[in-house]
């Protein structure tokens, strides 16, 4: 109601509309709003008085022209025009809401008389505040418009209703609160007022007095105001003129005005136009819909943004790390060469340096002891020593020789470090480099977090790395027989999400993932091993969190948990079944023949509506709301025959509860059957009809009560539904040709409780007739 209310403004004023009038473009304004913006246009060049002195054409002219074939085509007593491009130049205001308006050239006279009865100016033109189109008006002035009773009631059902509480209409500062509603007088007093202008004495001891909220209901029931002619005021309107569309009194036919128009009874106008609003609502609830479903989608892809951006600043963050801890583990071992050239050149000049300084040491002793032999005055005593002490002088300076003084090493280090090639990549890397140079797309992985098993079924979830840049066309869902056979393809497309049904009990499924593009297929995925229920009495398995390993088994992993259900959570996910194809025939052949085992499941509370109340571990259900709620079962079937059965604890007030199948997106607020997917059989204490995309069938005489029980029989073998009531059949086979997977289903409101009975086999005299058939 809040988003209708701008709806019920005045553009001018911006108020609720008072005493509504419709402009010829459809638009509503105030009577008072609607004389405030009047404009007089000058007698000088008034249409009128052109024609009158015989001048030219002026910009007025097409004015009257358009007002002349206004009255030739309508009658309506009132002309439009395009534009108002040579009105005055009074100046534009806007109003509250925004919406641009022309105010009155000059003060309207002072006047005893209520706008609608005041006087107009000759000559005067309104311009629409919200299409700016102009209108002349005639003689008439204002009330040639007709005036609004629709809006006029609608405005006063939501001041009703938006009322918290109502308020004394004769106070004159603060309204008080009312206390009661005189029924003839149709005013609400407080009691003070009451008693000062309503006194219980007189003419008015004989008025009824009632409280507030009935007379507000009597006011609401009271007949609705019946509008009279604008041009016969006298006369209210009787017939529809279909030319002028407007309604017209008896009098407009008879002098003339609307005699050569088609005019029909105003009743049957009045149904055919709701009529056509009605379906023009439609279409319009469609978009407003499609927008709602647009809108959510835009959100979902809000939060999708969120996580892939997380995601992939993670794998970016990893790669920078690696890249930089690649780099420091090559700083290491190129500060570690540089070390050891650091050793090497300290060792040759020290060892140089020993050297040096040893021989250097003895050619010091032979220089002194040979200065000592030179003072020796004894001839003969030197010369026995001279020769020898030559030849050791010019031994040890051939030792000084070419090299020897000469260092052995240089202080620069022999090594330069080339990074340039380095720097460029890394100014180069950008997000176009870390795109896959090989056409093929990126390995699949696994998600097994929303992988699960349950019964003898197995759904399997997958995705792309997060940095792979080659699309995937599709992928190609491999699985085993169930004994360590070859693998086969059970499922090729694009989803990224696969249920298989239809697998032996007890037994162990080796599945794997690859996804192909134009160019060829990826590698394959880690295995993934597959454990189905050991008996037809188990819960609902799924994966715990992923562990490191090559190979992945489910059996030897703790205890599955039984709280999560996977099939309700994923709007987006898909359910195949095997693909028939020459290379899986001996598989699909086996697996069909799979229809003895019964299935055990409880109701789904993570589908549901909200309103459904579970209790017996989600096996019986019931409402909070009046209205008809669904849920559905946990398990869903696409392949063999199977039964259950419901019964009812609890039955007030014959209510129509909803037995039967649905797919996972069937509508939650509705009754079961109302969409196009569903198929149900809806029953009260007397009779039942089935249901499909709100089309009702098959009247049935035999209804439900408090312990009745209801069968629901899906052959998905032979494509039919077929439902009973207290082991009896209801009526024919309720649907044909049924196919795909489908889910139990129950739709019902607080009056009515049931509980779900499972893993019961065929009924035999179902079982003896297929077996004939």
């Amino acid at each position: 109601m809040e988003e209708m209310e701008e709806e019920l403004k005045c553009p001018v004023c911006g108020s609720f509309y008072r005493e509504p009038i419709i402009l010829p473009c459809s638009h509503n304004l105030c009577q008072a709003c609607a004389r405030n913006i009047l404009v007089q246009t000058p007698e000088s060049e008034s249409p009128q008085s052109r024609r009158a002195s015989g001048s030219g054409v002026s910009d007025y002219d097409y004015l009257d022209l358009d007002k002349m074939s206004l009255y030739s085509e309508a009658d309506s007593g009132y002309g439009s025009y395009g534009g108002f491009a040579s009105a005055p130049t009074t100046p534009c205001q806007k109003s509250p809401n925004g919406v641009r308006v022309f105010p009155p050239a000059m003060p309207p006279p002072a006047t005893h008389l209520s706008p609608a009865l005041a006087p107009v100016p000759r000559n005067s033109c309104i311009t629409c505040p919200q299409c700016h189109r102009s209108l002349i008006l005639d003689d008439r002035g204002l009330r040639g418009f007709p005036k609004n009773r629709v809006l006029e009631g609608v405005i006063d059902r939501y001041q009703q209703s938006k009322a918290a509480a109502l308020k004394c209409q004769l106070c004159e500062k603060a309204p008080k609160e009312a206390t009661v509603m005189c029924e003839q007088c149709d005013v609400f007093y407080c009691d003070p007022c009451r008693l000062r202008c309503h006194p219980p004495r007189g003419p008015l001891a004989k008025h009824r007095l009632v409280p507030p909220a009935q007379g507000r209901v009597s006011r609401r029931l009271s007949p609705r105001k019946v509008s009279t002619c604008t041009d016969h005021e006298l006369e209210n309107h009787s017939m529809y003129c279909v030319q002028c569309k407007m309604p017209v009194c008896y009098q407009c036919l008879e002098e003339g005005k609307h005699s050569s128009h088609e005019v029909k009874a105003l009743g049957a106008m009045w149904k055919l136009h709701k009529s056509q609003l009605s379906q023009a609502l439609n279409g319009l609830s469609d978009r407003a819909k499609e927008a709602k479903e647009f809108l959510v989608q835009l959100r979902n892809m809000v939060q999708q943004i969120q996580e892939n951006s997380v995601e992939f600043e993670a794998c970016l963050v990893a790669q920078c790390d690696a890249l930089i801890d690649a780099l420091n583990r090559r700083k290491a071992q190129l500060l570690a060469r540089v070390n050891k050239e650091h050793e090497h050149k300290l060792k040759v000049v020290r060892d140089q340096i020993s050297h040096c300084t040893v021989k250097l040491r003895q050619t010091t002793g032979l220089m002194e002891y040979c200065l000592e032999v030179i003072k020796e005055n004894d001839p003969s005593g030197f010369l026995q020593i001279s020769d020898a002490l030559i030849r050791r002088v010019h031994l040890t300076e051939d030792q000084w020789g070419k090299g020897t003084l000469t260092p052995r090493m240089t202080t620069d280090f022999d090594l330069s470090l080339d990074n340039s090639p380095l720097l460029q990549s890394i100014h180069q890397l950008d997000f176009v480099q870390m795109k896959a140079s090989s056409p093929v797309p990126a390995t699949p992985i696994l998600q097994l977090e929303e992988c699960c098993t349950h019964n003898n079924s197995a759904t399997l979830s997958w995705k792309q790395p997060p940095l792979s840049t080659v699309p995937a066309e599709g992928y190609i869902l491999e699985l085993d027989d169930g004994n360590g056979g070859q693998f086969r393809e059970v499922y090729v497309g694009k989803e990224t999400m696969c249920t298989v049904d239809g697998l032996h009990f007890n037994s162990t499924y080796n599945a794997r993932i690859k996804a192909f593009n134009k160019t060829g297929v990826s590698q394959y995925s880690k295995t993934l091993v597959l454990q189905t229920s050991e008996d037809t009495d188990s819960e609902e398995q799924t994966l715990p969190f992923p562990v490191p390993s090559e190979r992945l088994p489910l059996r030897r992993m703790s205890p599955f948990s039984s709280t999560l259900n996977l099939q309700p959570s994923f709007p987006g996910r898909s359910y195949f079944d095997f693909r028939p194809s020459p290379h899986q025939l001996s598989l699909h052949s086996s697996l069909q023949s799979l229809n003895a085992p019964v299935a055990w499941f409880a109701f789904d509370p993570g589908s549901a509506h909200s309103d459904i109340i579970f209790s017996n571990d989600n096996l019986t259900v019931t409402c909070s709301s009046y209205d008809d709620r669904v849920v559905l079962g946990k398990t869903g079937f696409s392949k063999g025959v199977h039964y259950w059965e419901l019964t009812v604890d609890r039955y007030d007030n014959h209510p129509d509860p909803a037995f039967g199948v649905a797919r996972i997106d069937v509508m939650k607020d509705v009754m079961l059957g109302k969409d196009d997917k569903a198929w149900a059989m809806y029953v009260d204490n007397n009779r039942s009809w089935f249901m499909h995309n709100n089309s009702h069938t098959n009247r049935t005489e035999g209804g439900i009560t408090k312990g009745a029980t209801i069968g629901v029989l899906l052959d998905l073998n032979r494509k039919t539904l077929t439902f009973f009531i207290n082991d009896e059949q209801q009526g024919p086979i309720a649907f044909e040709n049924v196919e795909g997977l489908f889910f139990p289903a129950v739709s019902l409101n607080r009056n009515v409780q049931v509980t779900l009975h499972t893993g019961l086999p065929v009924p035999d005299f179902y079982s003896s007739r297929a077996s004939i058939a």
